[in-house]
């Protein structure tokens, strides 16, 4: 086993209570593991052995930058095209079974952890070469170009290859693994893992310009989403838009981890706004 969540799909038997978990809110929506059924999967052109659950896409008033798939592949399965879009960037995080994706000419294995960016117009191509599926993560954004700096290059690394940095002042109860050096501008988007050791806390309720994914890879929490307490566990993703009020405290027994996307490093966009 890997330690990562990854939804199986099925469905609730008939006598199944229909109150659930889900939530969705102008400010934020959470949509637990319990719904990741066989019954709301897509399928997109250009893949063999594939199906996925569409968790985040660009909605008008809501979050508006990117678009967040869980993907399950076949053995076989894949696609010599995954990316229709040419301004489009991702970022694949593997969380069961084994890729093999190929980009910039050079073919990576992925495995459990391993995490990849994807620039604009790379190319990429990916197929399962194992014996049972695969379970990975696709974040996409579109490129914002900016004056004078170039387009950030293609890489493959494994989350277990990089030590997490911790917060100040945590004593390491809560740390962020961090693909990409903050500092480096050519990237308008982070996608990392954050972990918080049983009892770690985010002190202050947080309320950024940045939008977020939380898709929770491992343990359980409540976590502070505008005016409410909301408990996530494992397989749960939230969304939030702009400014929303965040806190987290994680009560245990075992470490709570998320990937976390959030855009950066980029102006605040005003054509289309107020008439603009």
């Amino acid at each position: 086993m890997s330690g990562y969540f990854a939804p199986q799909g099925g469905l609730p038997s008939q006598t199944a209570l229909h109150t659930g978990r889900a939530l969705f809110t102008p400010a934020y929506a959470v949509i637990p593991k319990g719904v990741f059924s066989d019954i709301v999967t897509s399928y997109l052109p250009g893949w063999t052995g594939l199906r996925c659950w569409i968790i985040a896409r660009p909605m008008s008033g809501f979050s508006e930058t990117f678009s967040q798939y869980v993907m399950e592949l076949q053995p076989g399965g894949g696609s010599s095209a995954p990316e229709p879009d040419a301004q489009a960037q991702g970022v694949l995080f593997v969380t069961e079974g084994t890729l093999s994706l190929t980009v910039d000419g050079t073919t990576h294995i992925m495995e459990p952890g391993g995490f990849a960016y994807l620039p604009p117009e790379s190319g990429w191509t990916l197929t399962n070469p194992g014996s049972a599926a695969a379970h990975f993560h696709w974040v996409r954004k579109a490129y914002e170009d900016a004056p004078g700096i170039a387009r950030p290059r293609a890489f493959v690394t494994n989350e277990k290859l990089i030590a997490p940095v911790a917060m100040p002042g945590t004593n390491g109860a809560w740390a962020t693994t961090r693909f990409v050096d903050p500092s480096d501008l050519s990237h308008d988007m982070h996608v990392n893992v954050v972990t918080f050791q049983p009892g770690g806390l985010i002190p202050f309720e947080e309320t950024h310009v940045m939008e977020h994914g939380l898709y929770v890879l491992e343990g359980k929490a409540v976590y502070k989403l505008n005016q409410d307490w909301v408990e996530v566990e494992a397989g749960d993703f939230m969304w939030l838009r702009a400014f929303c009020p965040q806190a987290c405290y994680a009560g245990g027994p075992g470490r709570f981890r998320y990937l976390l996307y959030k855009d950066v490093n980029r102006h605040a966009k005003l054509s289309g706004v107020l008439g603009r």
